[in-house]
This record gives structure tokens, C-alpha cells and sequence, in this order.
């Protein structure tokens, strides 16, 4: 992401157009599916969910010691999170209007696009570590610089610095592959590939700088995402509307009809993005606190199961579309809070303060007298 602030519309554009988590039953006309379709979609895109989180959150630890410029994080500040929930409001309102007044078909080919180079750049990005590993030493493994500066001499300002190697061309071959798959078919493996890619990036290089910052933007898009589910059409017209890899989706039908199924369930990526970089944040909190434990991390994915299935258990009895963050987000702050307070680390839980790598290398650089100030 350029910036945190510039990232908001994108993620809210991933939280708008499948906010209720489940709400497929109400978008699929006419077909009503079996037990038996049902829980296998569901509990696939639990397990779907459940992935670029983990395993975001880990690589998330990685990524907020890096120096590379191509790996390191964006931080959202307090006022980035409370101004995430106007532009949330501004970027889905848009949409719902490009919708309304131009044609579905050319909106959708536009996004299509647009999503393809992002879907490429993403998996690209998310394949590298495992196929660096399925490479021999002995390949021959070239170093690229792509820098791109504004201006000469001391006035030069650095505005790309993305490093990569001929493994990293590698991935972005097999991802252009998937890439082509996708806009040629519209298939929903290759939809959920990008998803997939897309989600972890998020959860991975989107770093909240405390855990107040944290709270401010859940609590905001808690009130956002229950405003335009409940109080209008907005949000469900657009979900229906928009084709793209925004969201994850399994089909209801396909003990009967196969991969060829086209009754889905879906799951829209802000649900699992923007609790799952909360839950990543915490991850880190324990990870400073050198303990060998892992206490909030594990509370919070726990909190997200729960929050996430009860979501689906309110759909499902109330067959109407239901707002996700209206349950995930009271689980997943609620449960690492009450963790604290039986522990008595809530104090030190909000004053954990996350420093950006550039400050940290800024320090490193820094003569001895400063660094002991």
C-alpha cells in the first residue's frame, strides 16, 4: 500500500462488498441448498478466513523488523483509524452510485482490471517465500534494485525502492498465470487465490501503531458496517453487484454439481482483514513481551472463530444479511481485554507503542550519546 490513509478506501472497498460474512443465502435466487452443501461452504470459508490471518499475523512479525523497502509496513495511526470510517462510507457510497448510473458490465471489467495487476502483485508477493525454498542452491539467483527518485542531488527524494531476485520473476509468472485464469473464466478457485493473497498482504504489511489505534478503528467500522447493512440497501447491492476478487466464496452446490457449482457462499475480505490486523498487532504485543507465550494472539483468533461463527449461526436462523463486525469486533477486543485484566498487564497492553523500522534503523545510525538519550 502507498499509505495508510490511501489503503483505507481499497481495504473498505473489501469490507463493503461482503460486510455480512454469509449473506450468499440472500444473493443466490431460487436454489436452496442441502445440509450437507451448506456446513462444507461455511466451514471452508471459516478455514479460509482463519488462514491469511495466522499465518499473516506470523509473517507480520517479520515484516515490522525489515529494512527492505519493498517489505515494510504501512502504519495506521489514530487518525488514520478515525478518519477510516468516513472514507469507508464515502468509497461504498460511490460505488453504489457508478453502479446506478453506469453500466454493471463496464464498471465490473474496469475493476476486473484493476484488480488483476493488484491480484498478480499480491500473490506474487505471498508465493515468494515458498518458492525460494523450492529452488536448489546451486540456481542461478540473480539481485534486482527497481528505484525510482524525484529530483537531484541532496534535494532527492526516494519514492520506490523494491528489491527482488530471479525467484521473485518466478512467482510473478505463476501469479500472472492465475491472473489470466482469472479474468478468462471468472473461476472461483482463482477468485479465492487472489482473495487469499490479498487478505494475508493486508493483515501482513498493515500495522497499527497501538492498541487504542486499534480499538478507534474497530469501534468505528462496528457502527459503519451496521449503519449500511441494517439501515439501508447499500451495502447488499453492492456485493451483488461487484465482480471481484474482493471477497472469498464457496459454492453451496457442489456435492452436486462439482467445480462447475455456481451457488455461493461468501465471505468479503474486510471481514478478515480488518480484524485479523488487530489480531496480528497483539501477536507483536506478545512477542514484546518475551515471554515465550503467545496469550493474546491465541485469545483473539479464538475470539474470531467464535465471533465469526456466530455470525454465521444469526444468518442462518434469521435468513437476513448480517454485519460481521457487529460480532467479531466486540469478541475479538473483548476477549484479549479480559485476558489482560485477569493478568494484570492491561496497563502495559495499551501503552504498547510500535515503532516504525525507519525510526528503529534511524536509531541504529544514530551516535552513542543519542542512542543512550
Amino acid at each position: 500500500p502507498a499509505s495508510a490513509t490511501e489503503a483505507a478506501p481499497n481495504l473498505d472497498a473489501l469490507n463493503a462488498t461482503g460486510s455480512n460474512g454469509t449473506e450468499a443465502l440472500n444473493a443466490t435466487a431460487k436454489f436452496v441448498a442441502t445440509a450437507e452443501g451448506t456446513a462444507l461452504a461455511y466451514g471452508s470459508l471459516v478455514v479460509m478466513a482463519l488462514l491469511p490471518i495466522f499465518f499473516g499475523a506470523i509473517r507480520s512479525v517479520t515484516c515490522s523488523k525489515s529494512k527492505n523497502g519493498s517489505d515494510i509496513p504501512e502504519t495506521i495511526t489514530s487518525r488514520d483509524a478515525a478518519r477510516f470510517p468516513i472514507i469507508a462510507s464515502v468509497t461504498l457510497f460511490g460505488l453504489y452510485l457508478f453502479f446506478k448510473v453506469f453500466s454493471q458490465e463496464y464498471v465490473n471489467l474496469l475493476l476486473s482490471l484493476y484488480f488483476f495487476v493488484l491480484g498478480v502483485l499480491a500473490l506474487s508477493h505471498t508465493m515468494s517465500p515458498l518458492t525460494s525454498r523450492l529452488f536448489p542452491e546451486s540456481f542461478p539467483n540473480k539481485q534486482y534494485q527497481l528505484l525510482f527518485t524525484q529530483g537531484t542531488g541532496e534535494s532527492k527524494e526516494e519514492m520506490l525502492n523494491y528489491e527482488f531476485d530471479t525467484k521473485n520473476l518466478v512467482s510473478l509468472v505463476l501469479s500472472s498465470g492465475v491472473g489470466v485464469w482469472y479474468l478468462l473464466k471468472k473461476q472461483w478457485i482463482a477468485n479465492n487465490l487472489f482473495g487469499l493473497a490479498f487478505a494475508l498482504n493486508g493483515v501482513e504489511l498493515l500495522h497499527l501503531n497501538n492498541v487504542s489505534t486499534g480499538c478507534i478503528l474497530l469501534g468505528g467500522l462496528f457502527v459503519y458496517d451496521v449503519f449500511w447493512v441494517f439501515g439501508t440497501n447499500v451495502m447488499v447491492t453492492v456485493a451483488k453487484s461487484f465482480e471481484a476478487p474482493i471477497k472469498l466464496v464457496f459454492p453451496q452446490d457442489l456435492l452436486e454439481k462439482g467445480l462447475e457449482a455456481s451457488n455461493f457462499a461468501m465471505l468479503g475480505l474486510g471481514d478478515i482483514v480488518i480484524p485479523g490486523i488487530f489480531i496480528a498487532l497483539l501477536l507483536r504485543f506478545d512477542v514484546s513481551l518475551k515471554k515465550n507465550s503467545r496469550t493474546y494472539f491465541y485469545s483473539s483468533f479464538l475470539a474470531y472463530i467464535f465471533g465469526l461463527g456466530l455470525t454465521i449461526f444469526v444468518m442462518h436462523t434469521f435468513k437476513h444479511a448480517q454485519p460481521a463486525l457487529l460480532y467479531l469486533v466486540p469478541a475479538c477486543v473483548g476477549f484479549p481485554v479480559i485476558v489482560a485484566l485477569f493478568k494484570g498487564e492491561l496497563t502495559e497492553m495499551f501503552r504498547y507503542e510500535e515503532t516504525p523500522p525507519e525510526d528503529e534503523s534511524s536509531k541504529e545510525d544514530a551516535p552513542e550519546s543519542e542512542k543512550k538519550e
